[in-house]
């Protein structure tokens, strides 16, 4: 019978502690941080990496002719603002969309590569070895194959929710309830009561179908060469044959990544301060030295920022780098017991023992020593 989701906890343990503890090689824990990384598979709930531009020094007010100053000009009025506030208005403005345009363009290459790198965590966690190099070129072809699937999946999510969102609120604008909120109150509470039912219930399904992605679909299109939608129908059917224990599965995984998540929120507090500290006392100095707000600064702000996230987000994921394998070789273990090809990758036989080495046959022992017959006597003359 295959192993339940309780019966692959231990499995799973005893598996990241031999990858991690029984044979430590810090190279292998600081590449498995990456790849936790770039296949977004971090296990740190309520971490928040914090605002550090939120003490920085605000825009002066020295200049008696600028904007604020108490000269009776009125703040509110664009016309009244001078030329210089409003160049630099226009450029801040220039900054957020270049912003949110490279937000954009930056977070569609991150799913590409967070695409190839779930197929090299897999390899990683599989053969309880991490080659960065050696993976991308190895899973290249089918990183593309799932970032096609995450294209379509993110694609039907928003059209989902535009529907969702836009469809009901065309109808209430149609029937007039937004004219005239008073006299509708009732229906209005009551279909956004609906509406947020019906987005948690949504949300819950594409968190489903995400997981069952990462854990299942990746196996079977790493190990049979499959695209995302023969893959999907190989799951789909193995998923109908055991409900239950899928579900059951899930239920536990949630269980375990909460927990997870308070254990490595509680260890990354050391990674936090360690990050927090520089950058506090960057933000003192800066204000100590009279910086002010200007494209200069604020682009000087970002760069800085940024590499403080970065490093910090690098040691949160070094520490949590015992959530990032166990995680996936849960899944490996409970899909093993139902997938013959990954249960002979992941657990092989035992090598057959070496025959034993002929014997050559024993000599047999020389007979033993015997003395030459003495000569006959000479007969006595006469």
């Amino acid at each position: 019978m295959p192993l339940s989701a309780v019966d692959c906890v231990q499995p799973a343990l005893q598996h990241t502690r031999q990858q991690l503890f029984t044979n430590f090689r810090f190279g292998q824990w600081s590449r498995l941080a990456l790849v936790g990384i770039l296949a977004a598979e971090l296990h740190v709930g309520g971490c928040n990496f914090g605002n550090f531009g939120g003490n920085w020094p605000r825009v002066p007010h020295k200049n008696p002719n600028g904007f604020g100053a108490t000269t009776g000009l009125s703040p509110f009025d664009p016309a009244q603002i001078p030329a210089h506030i409003s160049e630099h208005i226009a450029q801040f403005v220039g900054l957020i969309v270049v912003g949110i345009l490279a937000f954009f363009i930056l977070g569609f290459i991150f799913l590409y590569i967070s695409s190839v790198f779930r197929f090299i965590l897999f390899d990683s966690v599989l053969r309880r070895q991490c080659s960065i190099s050696e993976g991308w070129r190895k899973w290249r072809r089918a990183g593309g194959r799932f970032f096609l699937w995450q294209i379509v999946f993110q694609m039907a999510v928003w059209l989902f929710l535009l529907i969702m969102i836009g469809l009901p609120l065309a109808l209430a604008f149609a029937a007039g309830w937004m004219t005239d909120l008073r006299q509708h109150i009732a229906r209005l509470i009551v279909g956004v009561i609906l509406l947020v039912c019906l987005f948690g219930v949504f949300a819950i399904a594409a968190a489903v179908v995400q997981v069952l992605a990462k854990d299942f679909l990746v196996p079977l299109m790493a190990l049979e060469n499959l695209d995302f939608a023969d893959a999907w129908h190989r799951l789909l059917a193995m998923l109908r044959l055991e409900k239950g224990r899928y579900a059951v599965y899930l239920l536990l995984k949630l269980v375990l990544s909460i927990a997870a998540g308070i254990l490595f929120s509680i260890i990354a507090i050391v990674p936090v301060l360690f990050v927090v500290i520089p950058g506090v006392v960057a933000v003192l100095g800066g204000r100590a030295a009279g910086m002010e707000w200007n494209v200069s600064t604020i682009s000087l702000a970002i760069v800085f920022g940024t590499t403080l996230l970065l490093l910090l987000i690098y040691l949160i994921a070094l520490v949590s780098v015992p959530a990032t394998v166990f995680f996936p070789a849960y899944a490996m273990h409970f899909f093993a017991a139902r997938y013959p090809n990954l249960d002979a990758l992941l657990n092989p036989p035992p090598p057959a023992p070496l025959p034993a080495p002929e014997v050559p046959p024993v000599p047999e022992p020389p007979p033993p020593f015997q003395a030459p017959p003495l000569p006959p006597s000479a007969e006595p003359i006469g």
